[in-house]
């Protein structure tokens, strides 16, 4: 197929006679599991598009706020996902009252007929469609009849234990500091992505100089504590020790805040955007009885760091 596409609602989908293999679905993380399904569709889709249809976000963010759970990935990281994921097209639909309000029949109508020229639909056991859910997977399976597409269900993905493969999994193992719970799941590293703004420059002062991230980050931050990452900006990755908290040696950081220290190199990264992927969760965060503790206790980290990543000594690496 022709380079992938990320497309904003139906309006944009081109109008051609290409047909269409697709997955419909909220794909919070891109999980080993979302994964898993494309890479099947990839298989068996010959001529035809490897489509996904997401959302701009969860349908509980219209239809019940407060239950909405704060995302893995923001659109942007998703659709990236999705299309390294092999996706030919991905179709990310603003997901409004009114599009809640679609019947099941205008659904398929709409998206899987006239737009996308579906000749497999491919979804999980439980997929409901249309307003308040009124489509189950056996009324999907009568329109395929009358449409000319098949309906293919998908099996859960289990990690080792035999838990299933879930986001909401990952968020409660990246919520408890359980990151290599949370990587099996993903299939990666847990990854956030933002602007680097000013900070107190402490870190500077203690010898460990720090990016700090704005609060407004991409993906979803873990649980306080202190991680072995990988630094990424402008194409190129840097071994970083980074934090995760409100600094209680300090105590006047009320906010949840990320700091990342780049080791070996001198960056000036104010006002652009890094990505940091978290390796290994070290230790929790603490209050020291000083800030020369607290560096003592810094610089054991980042040789301890060191070792996770693979990244000898600064002594070495000169």
């Amino acid at each position: 197929m022709s380079d992938a596409r990320v497309l904003d609602g139906l309006a944009e989908l081109p109008l051609d006679e290409v047909r269409s293999i697709v997955t419909i679905g909220k794909f919070d993380g891109v999980h080993r599991g979302h994964r898993a399904v494309i890479a099947g569709m990839r298989e068996r889709a010959g001529d035809a598009r490897v489509v996904v249809v997401t959302f701009d976000r969860h349908p509980a963010a219209v239809l019940a706020p407060e239950r909405a759970p704060t995302p893995l990935l923001s659109v942007a990281q998703k659709t990236e996902a999705l299309v390294e994921a092999g996706a030919d097209l991905v179709v990310v639909m603003p997901f409004t009252r009114d599009f809640a309000s679609w019947s099941p029949d205008e659904f398929v109508q709409h998206v899987l007929v006239d737009g996308l020229r579906a000749i497999e639909v491919v979804v999980g056991t439980d997929f409901r469609y249309g307003a308040r859910g009124a489509g189950s997977v056996e009324s999907l399976r009568e329109e395929g009849e009358r449409f000319g597409f098949t309906v293919s269900l998908v099996d859960d993905v289990c990690e080792q234990g035999g838990r299933r493969v879930s986001s909401t999994g990952i968020r409660e193992a990246l919520d408890a500091g359980r990151l290599d719970e949370a990587t099996d799941a993903l299939g990666r590293h847990p990854r956030i992505r933002s602007l680097v703004v000013p900070g107190h420059q402490r870190g500077r002062d203690l010898g460990y100089p720090t990016a700090n991230l704005a609060h407004n980050a991409e993906g979803y931050i873990p649980a306080d504590g202190v991680y072995a990452t990988w630094l990424h900006v402008d194409g190129v990755r840097y071994p970083a020790a980074t934090s995760v908290g409100n600094n209680p040696t300090f105590g006047d950081v009320p906010d949840k805040t990320v700091e990342s220290h780049a080791m070996d190199v001198a960056l000036d990264l104010y006002g652009k955007t890094v990505e940091l992927e978290f390796v290994r969760w070290m230790r929790g965060m603490r209050k020291f009885e000083s800030a020369d503790a607290l560096a003592t206790q810094m610089g054991r980290d980042e040789q301890e760091i060191r070792g996770v990543l693979g990244v000898p000594g600064a002594a070495a690496a000169g």
